[in-house]
């Protein structure tokens, strides 16, 4: 039987659990005092913690919270360290080459593309692909631009996620870009190096790198000991209300809803007792939320609803398998 045009049109929609902003993140102790000795120190901050804990949003969030400019790289098997410093299109500059047929030389800074740590560094120099000359037309795009347009301009937070699924010469890479805060573009020989203040005394930061691990490969210890190491704590129930307040604290929500989100805060600690007896992963913070907003959307009553069953497996309790399910 096909479905009605209006079949969902009753299902309200509360967003999803992260808008990317930072605007609404609770700050566990924990990751505020870390952020605060990585700018002291001036080192990278590395976030350990279980996935949907909040590790990432806490990047974004610093940079909301400091009106600095945010970049972001999201790592994967296939990530190289100069990703993260800049890319050269080696394959536009070979046909650009055969189209000149060898008349004139071409210019090499044309092919670069900043990466989110030279941007963070040295956004001017970002912006011309380090041509002292470049005109305003051919300025390279910024990524998040509209947001970053709007930022101080001398001040960044730069988010390099999940850096545990790169291969080990990715951190090893990294150790001297992020420790002196410099390096040179291969192709054209051009230095980049944050612009550092000129006081003798302390001055502020004006940068900070974000790190995040879900700890799936062990890093170099070299690269752990230029990082400030954080692990930030799995929420109990008052700190999973706590964080639900904080998500819904612009948005009409039911009168009722601080009663749900305990309800489903219980049952959250639950399921993560079942999943520490099946071995299998436990609901995360962005998965109550999720289970939250559902309920809110939905009209559904924990746990007395008949639905809570059936939506408790569908964002909580995944099994990797199917047919797996609670073992008694």
């Amino acid at each position: 039987m096909p479905l009605k045009p209006d079949t969902y049109a009753h299902v309200r929609t509360w967003g999803t659990t992260d808008r990317g902003d930072g605007s609404r993140y609770l700050m566990p102790e924990e990751g505020r005092l870390a952020v605060e000795v990585a700018l002291a120190t001036g080192r990278p901050l590395l976030l350990r913690g279980s996935p949907g804990c909040g590790k990432s949003s806490l990047a974004a969030h610093i940079a909301e919270k400091l009106d600095w400019r945010y970049y972001e790289h999201v790592v994967t098997y296939r990530t190289q360290a100069t990703d993260l410093l800049w890319t050269f299109d080696t394959v536009r500059r070979l046909a650009d080459a055969q189209a000149r047929n060898g008349d004139g030389a071409l210019d090499d800074r044309k092919y670069v593309r900043p990466g989110p740590l030279w941007w963070a560094y040295a956004r001017d120099s970002a912006l011309r692909r380090g041509r002292p000359d470049l005109p305003g037309l051919d300025k390279c795009p910024e990524p998040l631009s509209e947001t970053n347009a709007r930022r101080k301009a001398d001040g960044a937070v730069v988010l390099i996620d999940e850096i545990d699924k790169a291969d080990p010469d990715v951190p090893n890479g990294l150790l001297v870009p992020l420790g002196a805060a410099e390096f040179t573009v291969a192709e054209t020989g051009d230095v980049v190096r944050l612009k550092r203040a000129t006081a003798t005394g302390p001055v502020a930061t004006r940068h900070l790198v974000v790190i995040t691990t879900n700890d799936e490969r062990e890093l170099p210890q070299a690269f752990l000991r230029r990082c400030v190491v954080a692990s930030l704590p799995v929420p109990d129930k008052d700190g999973l209300v706590e964080i639900a307040r904080e998500h819904l604290k612009d948005r009409e929500a039911p009168g009722n809803w601080t009663k749900l989100a305990e309800a489903v805060a219980e049952e959250v600690e639950k399921a993560r007792a079942q999943a520490h007896k099946d071995r299998v992963r436990a609901p995360s913070t962005a998965e109550y939320l999720d289970a939250l907003y559902a309920c809110l959307s939905l009209g559904i009553s924990v746990p007395g609803d008949g639905r809570w069953g059936r939506l408790r497996d569908l964002v909580l309790l995944k099994y990797q398998q199917p047919g797996e399910g609670p073992t008694a």
